[in-house]
């Protein structure tokens, strides 16, 4: 059974209220520090994310929280997605480089996953203080208003998320003349501000390298509940939470038709 939407909002609302808001800007030296491959963890990360796992196992008796920073020292929790029971992940800072940097684009992110299904999915946006939510076959919200991903237009027009190296191409291409690639590629350091541009209309598009569950799932199920289509690139398979990483490259478009534009576009790149 899955919980009510805006109990969920409530628990995140107060990770962020209680310990993520209260750092923001106010971390001194020694709360922050390195994880693997560069990336880094805060105070904050681990604060938010204990108040998460504790407040959603309890509002869903028989669940498990996967967690980013509990997956980081144990990956084993991993095989929790192949279980029957239903699964809570939570990415706890999303955007952490932005947040200890100062930056405010950052993120919660929560989403509920059973039997390889993404049930539910939460946003929130601290500063802003919104939640961009989705059920399963229910629609994509945020603050009472059903949310609906852009209108449908030629690449050449199309805003989108990609990596820089990606970025640097297209810029080239257009400076040359070519009116077939699209016309503005951003990165924001955050899936989660970037999942929610995508179902608010402001971007057409995103494509991701490999795929963490706690940055993709929530965003996946809002996405598509907002009318999106997403797709793995090399097979084109709908993404599902997998006990693993799931490698990319997977793209996520305002309808099957873009997607296909796109990534003929975009595989020659």
């Amino acid at each position: 059974m899955t919980p009510s939407a805006q109990k969920v909002e409530d628990i995140i609302r107060k990770a962020a209220v209680e310990v993520i808001l209260p750092r923001f800007r106010n971390l001194a030296a020694h709360e922050v520090s390195e994880k693997e491959q560069g990336e880094i963890v805060t105070i904050a990360d681990h604060e938010s994310e204990a108040i998460l796992t504790a407040e959603l196992m309890a509002l869903l008796p028989g669940s498990q929280v996967i967690g980013e920073e509990a997956a980081a020292t144990n990956p084993s929790i991993f095989s929790m997605l192949a279980d029957p029971e239903p699964v809570w992940v939570v990415d706890p800072v999303d955007g952490t480089r932005n947040f200890a940097n100062g930056k405010p684009c950052f993120a919660v992110i929560v989403a509920l996953c059973q039997g390889g299904e993404i049930r539910g999915g939460w946003i929130h946006d601290p500063i802003a203080n919104t939640t961009t939510t989705a059920l399963l076959g229910e629609g994509a919200w945020e603050g009472g208003h059903r949310l609906k991903v852009a209108d449908d237009v030629p690449v050449g027009e199309m805003a989108g998320t990609m990596g820089e190296r990606m970025r640097k191409q297209v810029d080239v291409l257009r400076g040359e003349g070519d009116d077939n690639v699209p016309a503005k590629g951003v990165r924001l350091g955050c899936a989660g501000r970037q999942y929610m541009d995508l179902v608010r209309g402001g971007l057409h598009f995103s494509r991701y390298g490999q795929l963490k569950p706690w940055d993709h799932a929530a965003g996946v199920l809002i996405h598509r509940e907002a009318g999106g289509y997403s797709a793995l690139m090399e097979t084109g398979d709908a993404y599902s939470p997998e006990p693993r990483i799931v490698p990319g490259p997977f793209l996520l478009a305002s309808s099957k038709e873009c997607w296909r534009s796109l990534h003929s576009v975009l595989t020659r790149l």
